[in-house]
């Protein structure tokens, strides 16, 4: 009408094919309409807030994560700095550093996995053992492994490759393929490492560790072919995790799968080499797609899984590609409280857009620790 420079027309109800709609009441106009919006976008606020809250509570954890990652990195390196010189001091600050873990770890049934950045975990070997210590120790709980056990296995986690200390560092480091000579010499970490455990006075269930985290049920091990009866529970967990950190954290990186690769290659091509049991369990606890992984959601969205809940692995939390969002303040969605969206397919780094590479930030190397819902609540009190 107005397009038509109309100011009003006239109507006859009695040629109309509608009958009229029946008059509303100024009260229905002013009551219930305003109320009904009202309501819509109350529930509206509602539910943004307590996504904000949620985002920033995930954000939260994962400082709170990466703080206690980084102490007990820095007790272990204190640790390794003492292993020549107070061999007895080392220890006992190994059962501390252990024994804080394990409190942490049976405090609460739901323990959360998260990735760390790269510009806290470092390269250096402590950190290395540490990401060991971190798997072994969780899939021991959820293999319902008694807690002096997890505690024997988080020890020689600590220490499983101490006798590499033992090897020249062009050897230890290399990143080219190494020669027979070099193999067999780094195959003697085993060896170098209990003869060292001597000294440091470990258990008998940590020296087990140190000389078998090698070895494999099938027999194809090393240093000494051991099969399954021969291998103890503890050696057959680390063997388990010790090959999950070096398909994911080669020497050289280009070689590295992804958390999600590793698992697959792991339970395709290399299950006859692993307990059975435990090899199931670790797949389990990590999900379909552990942290690291990059992967596509239902709704298209891109990310990369920075967190799983050892007992929801299907619904892991997830740092989102979003251009309207700085990378500083990068939403993380956890699936767990986002029923409609799910994981759809896992990607390789060079299958993202440039931008969305550069803003998920792939981390070089696959480093984990843990955090307990019910110990955060209870540092919040």
């Amino acid at each position: 009408m107005r397009q038509l420079g109309l100011n009003r027309i006239q109507i006859d109800p009695a040629r109309s094919d509608t009958a009229p709609l029946a008059p509303v009441s100024a009260g229905a106009l002013t009551e219930h309409a305003p109320s009904a919006v009202i309501a819509a976008d109350s529930a509206a606020v509602i539910r943004k807030r307590e996504r904000i809250a949620r985002i920033a509570k995930q954000r939260e954890n994962v400082v709170q994560c990466e703080a206690q990652f980084l102490k007990a990195a820095t007790a272990l390196e204190d640790i390794n700095a003492n292993l020549y010189s107070r061999p007895a001091a080392a220890h006992q600050s190994a059962d501390r550093l252990i024994q804080k873990m394990l409190d942490s770890i049976l405090i609460d049934k739901d323990i959360a996995i998260h990735l760390m950045n790269d510009k806290v975990a470092g390269e250096e070997m402590y950190f290395y053992s540490l990401n060991i210590t971190v798997l072994a120790m969780m899939l021991a709980r959820e293999l319902g492994l008694p807690a002096t056990d997890i505690k024997q296995l988080g020890i020689g986690c600590l220490f499983h490759d101490i006798g590499k200390l033992d090897i020249p560092d062009r050897v230890r480091t290399k990143t080219e393929p190494h020669t027979r000579a070099e193999r067999n010499l780094m195959q003697q970490h085993c060896q170098y490492g209990v003869a060292m455990a001597a000294k440091l006075g470990l258990s008998r269930s940590a020296v087990d560790i140190i000389a078998e985290h090698h070895e494999c049920v099938d027999g194809s091990g090393y240093p000494r072919q051991l099969k399954a009866g021969q291998i103890a529970l503890l050696s057959r967990i680390v063997a388990i995790v010790n090959t999950y950190d070096n398909l994911c954290n080669q020497p050289n990186l280009l070689d590295s799968l992804s958390p999600y690769e590793a698992l697959s290659l792991m339970f395709a091509q290399q299950r006859n080499q692993f307990d059975a049991g435990a090899l199931t369990t670790f797949i389990r606890c990590m999900g379909v797609y552990p942290p690291g992984t990059l992967v596509r959601l239902s709704d298209d969205t891109l990310g990369m899984v920075v967190a799983v809940n050892s007992s929801k692995p299907l619904r892991p939390a997830i740092l989102i590609y979003d251009a309207a969002v700085p990378k500083a303040e990068a939403i993380i969605l956890d699936l767990m409280v986002e029923p409609d969206l799910h994981v759809t397919a896992s990607l390789k780094p060079m299958q993202l857009p440039r931008e969305v590479h550069e803003y998920l930030s792939p981390r070089k190397r696959t480093t984990y620790y843990f955090d307990s819902p019910a110990e955060n609540l209870h540092k919040r009190q």
